[in-house]
């Protein structure tokens, strides 16, 4: 199966060593940037044996063209994206998309329904869900097994020095749509969704800390009600130094659930104990690229099934917009200064 990468920023060279690990027939057959010299420095650094075949294309255009390309890998700012699907979509090529679909949620929802109108799938980079622990934690919940969710609680511990946020236009509404939120916790609170379904109503504070310049936040609290009846809290920051591994811990009728990047701890009521997997660094400390290729491996072979075989893809697009919809009443509830019901979001312009 071949495909096409856009954006060739710090994580494009993840995307790379996955599909060259994988063993699943997937070739990539060009890049795209908007430097072509970048574009050409990107292959001569990571696939110097491969460059007489991987094509620089010049635009989205020529990748939109090429009828060999099965998928596209979309891997720009947040506000690069609209015109991309646009044209990807029009062509009918799939698309598996970085995290987030776009800055909001209602951006996010009509590339959603730009793709499904086209009949094209598009698949979101959640890679935590491609985590082993989280494939067996959905199959314990599943199990029933552990009773119904009551109390949740979703940590990302993260640290990012100045240094990450002096890149232009990071940590901004402009070109991220927002800080901490959409950027780092967006993953664990996706994941974390995909465990207790939906969030009814939220309570929250999201300021930016004296520890960083930057124009969005990097520090969030927030109560949370879900749909299902239970209560949780969040708490996400890339303040916290040195930066530790986010976690979601879930305490259910028969038993408490940790999962801390890759392991699982499970306390039971009646006096048990297990473990499951182990320790796995995840990106959350001054090195936001210090994680394993894998997670994406997984993400990339599950869409490239999906497509063979007709079936969802591990993050549908409709499916992220739960989380986008989570981050958008955050911020909100915050800005003013309130608890914020879920469903209000439907009823405000942009």
């Amino acid at each position: 199966m071949n495909l096409a990468m856009i954006g060739l920023g710090m994580v494009a060279a993840t995307h790379l060593n996955a599909i060259k690990a994988s063993n699943k027939d997937l070739t990539l057959r060009g890049v795209c940037s908007r430097d072509a010299g970048k574009a050409a420095a990107f292959i001569a650094t990571h696939m110097p044996d491969d460059a007489d075949h991987v094509r620089i294309y010049s635009s989205v255009d020529e990748i939109a063209a090429d009828s060999e390309i099965d998928f596209v890998i979309v891997a720009t700012p947040p506000n690069a994206r609209a015109d991309i699907i646009r044209k990807l979509a029009a062509a009918g090529k799939h698309i598996l998309l970085e995290k987030p679909i776009e800055r909001d949620w209602k951006a996010a929802a009509e590339i959603v329904a730009q793709c499904e109108a086209a009949g094209v799938t598009l698949g979101v980079v959640f890679q935590h869900r491609a985590r082993d622990v989280s494939q067996k934690l959905h199959a314990l919940l599943a199990s029933g097994d552990t009773g119904p969710i009551r109390v949740v609680e979703i940590v990302v511990p993260w640290w990012r020095p100045q240094s990450y946020y002096d890149e232009p236009g990071r940590g901004t509404y402009e070109r991220d749509g927002g800080g901490v939120l959409i950027s780092q916790a967006i993953h664990t609170m996706d994941l974390a969704l995909s465990f207790t379904g939906g969030v009814e109503k939220v309570q929250a504070m999201a300021r930016t800390s004296a520890l960083h310049k930057m124009e969005a936040e990097d520090f969030v609290t927030a109560g949370l009600e879900f749909e299902s009846g239970a209560i949780g809290s969040l708490t996400a920051s890339t303040a916290f130094f040195p930066g530790s591994a986010e976690s979601i811990t879930l305490h259910c009728e028969h038993v408490s659930v940790c999962l801390k990047s890759g392991k699982l701890d499970l306390l039971w009521h009646d006096g048990r104990t297990e473990t499951i997997g182990e320790d796995m660094a995840s990106g959350g400390g001054a090195d936001p690229m210090a994680f394993t290729h894998e997670w994406h491996q997984g993400v990339i072979e599950d869409f490239a099934e999906a497509l063979r075989s007709g079936k969802p893809p591990l993050a549908p697009g409709r499916e992220a917009l739960l989380v986008h919809r989570l981050i958008d009443a955050l911020v909100l509830s915050s800005r003013e200064e309130r608890a914020v019901t879920l469903s209000e979001l439907d009823n405000i312009n942009d």
